[in-house]
């Protein structure tokens, strides 16, 4: 059961979550939120998730490595597409870094902050499939998730995301 969200209240307002990762459509998606949530008057969230599944199998000094190799290089990203966003649209992006499986993060930061009302994910660039995440998210799988998806064509240019933002 998904919690009613508040981004609609007074002292509220409606934030856009985008998924910060390594793949050349990841733009896209930083680059159409940060266009709604400034033509809104929203607010936008950038998630950076640490997917460390051999972490827990190596020794505990080398995990912890791992793991902040892994922190310092999502630190990276996200403050590069915090430029990004501000640059483009004026707006200061939330940053957040978990670690987990993606699904299972993202329910947990929605669950957590009641204002973030729409998923934005861009479709990957190749003849591969959408996506991973697009994939995982697809399907009966988006049926059950508590906020709305928006799935943003990898290669649409600026321009054509400007006239749909």
């Amino acid at each position: 059961m998904s919690l009613k969200r508040q981004s609609h209240e007074p002292g509220h307002h409606r934030k856009f979550l985008v998924i910060v990762d390594d793949t050349p459509e990841c733009d896209r998606a930083v680059y159409y939120a940060a266009r709604r949530a400034a033509r809104t008057r929203g607010g936008l969230v950038l998630l950076a998730v640490l997917e460390l599944e051999d972490a827990h199998q190596q020794w505990l000094g080398v995990a912890d490595l791992m793991r902040a190799e892994a922190t310092d290089e999502a630190r990276r990203r996200l403050d590069a597409y915090v430029a990004r966003a501000r640059q483009v649209a004026g707006v200061t992006p939330e940053t957040a870094v978990r670690e987990g499986g993606k699904v299972a993060v993202l329910q947990a930061l929605i669950a957590e902050d009641r204002d973030i009302a729409i998923l934005v994910l861009a479709a990957g660039l190749n003849r591969d499939g959408p996506g991973p995440l697009v994939t995982a998210l697809g399907g009966a799988a988006s049926a059950a998730f508590p906020i709305p998806i928006t799935i943003v064509p990898g290669a649409l240019s600026d321009e054509d995301l400007d006239a749909m933002a």
